[in-house]
């Protein structure tokens, strides 16, 4: 009897013995940096001195008073993370001991408030460059305003638009513009109207006939309302042809099948390929050569810009696609916006070159890798 006595008693002067001392030393609370509020970072440390729990639980106070348990960690040193907290509320925390399944005494309590954070440290940096880049957008923007010249290298298949219209026109044959085959919530596509508006005034004043077969319902919706008034612009909204800008159908292949039926039978003189193209951009443009048409194509469809080098008279390559729209108009506002994103990218290209150079002398010259690392630091995005 004495001896089942015993085996019972022991574990629990154990678990008691172990309540009457405070294993956790310190307990700390604070809101989380650096995020948007609802988050707050806790750390603890332990005695080493004395002999650990089975275990740590991890409590908060709840508005009624009573505890509640948030996680169960390992006796050490250790941090936790609590979110999806109410911003500007007051949380209470404390850890619990405890052996054999029996509590002992609480660490003590430690208190912290989430709040929301304006401002990211860890991205300050990229603030900077934002600013920096911004003022040499509003700079150029500026400048062309007040009439000065902003030189923009030329665009060889934008300058031969007129070229390809009056070919049209002379030779009494159509101009065909292909807007590509995705719809008018593609970056592409937008560009590709603007193209439109001016290759359809150079139709409207030379009498040539435009004809714009679409992939997407909204496209051809917008291509008519921009060709209709290009034409009234170059007041000939007599010579403007509804009908000539038709909806084929949704289907890639399909529409590819389409327009080169359209080539084959109607045999233009110029063709515009300008917007998103896939697999079907080299069928278009082996149709637009053999029916003998001056052909001028333009996507940012890295995959299909071979194509249309090889089979077309000129070619947009990538970002001159997006440049057309200031390049043709020469609005102050487009271009200027347009040779500040040149500056931009000439400045982020110095920081790499700078960059790189530094991390690589800065094994020897330690100016260097101070260098190296602050543009690091600046271009950081925790």
């Amino acid at each position: 009897m004495k001896a089942a006595l015993h085996i019972f008693l022991i574990p629990l002067l154990c678990a008691a013995a172990a309540a009457e001392c405070s294993f956790v030393l310190t307990t700390d609370a604070e809101d989380m940096p650096d995020d948007d509020g609802g988050r707050i970072r806790l750390e603890w440390t332990v005695d080493p001195t004395v002999e650990p729990p089975d275990s740590l639980v991890l409590e908060r106070a709840a508005p009624d008073g009573t505890w509640e348990a948030l996680a169960s960690v390992a006796p050490i040193d250790g941090r936790y993370s609590d979110d999806g907290l109410e911003n500007g509320r007051t949380y209470t925390y404390r850890l619990v001991p405890y052996s054999l399944g029996v509590p002992g005494e609480p660490g003590p309590e430690a208190e912290a408030v989430p709040e929301v954070k304006w401002l990211h440290s860890g991205r300050i940096g990229m603030l900077v460059i934002t600013v920096v880049l911004s003022v040499i957008i509003l700079g150029y923007i500026e400048a062309g305003k007040r009439g000065k010249n902003l030189y923009v290298r030329r665009i060889a298949g934008l300058n031969a638009v007129e070229d390809a219209v009056g070919r049209a026109t002379e030779m009494g044959r159509p101009v065909l513009y292909i807007p590509g085959i995705m719809d008018m919530d593609d970056i592409q596509t937008i560009a590709s109207m603007v193209i439109l508006g001016r290759v359809a005034r150079k139709a409207a004043e030379y009498g040539a006939s435009l004809l714009v077969p679409t992939c997407r319902s909204v496209v051809m919706s917008v291509s008519q309302e921009v060709v209709k008034e290009a034409y009234l612009q170059t007041g000939r909204p007599d010579a403007f042809r509804r009908e000539n800008i038709t909806y084929l159908t949704d289907d890639q292949f399909g529409y590819a099948a389409g327009v080169d039926g359209l080539m084959v039978r109607q045999r233009p003189a110029a063709i515009f390929l300008l917007g998103t193209f896939y697999a079907e951009s080299l069928i278009l443009a082996e149709t637009g050569k053999s029916v003998g048409a001056i052909q001028i194509a333009g996507t940012a469809m890295v995959s299909q810009i071979p194509f249309f080098i090889a089979a077309c008279d000129y070619t947009l390559i990538g970002e001159e696609l997006y440049a057309a729209s200031a390049y043709l108009s020469r609005e102050p506002k487009l271009l200027g916006s347009l040779k500040g994103q040149d500056a931009a990218k000439l400045m982020i290209m110095v920081i790499l070159v700078l960059g790189v150079l530094g991390a690589s002398i800065g094994q020897w010259w330690e100016p260097a890798g101070r260098v190296a690392e602050f543009l690091r630091n600046l271009t950081h995005v925790e």
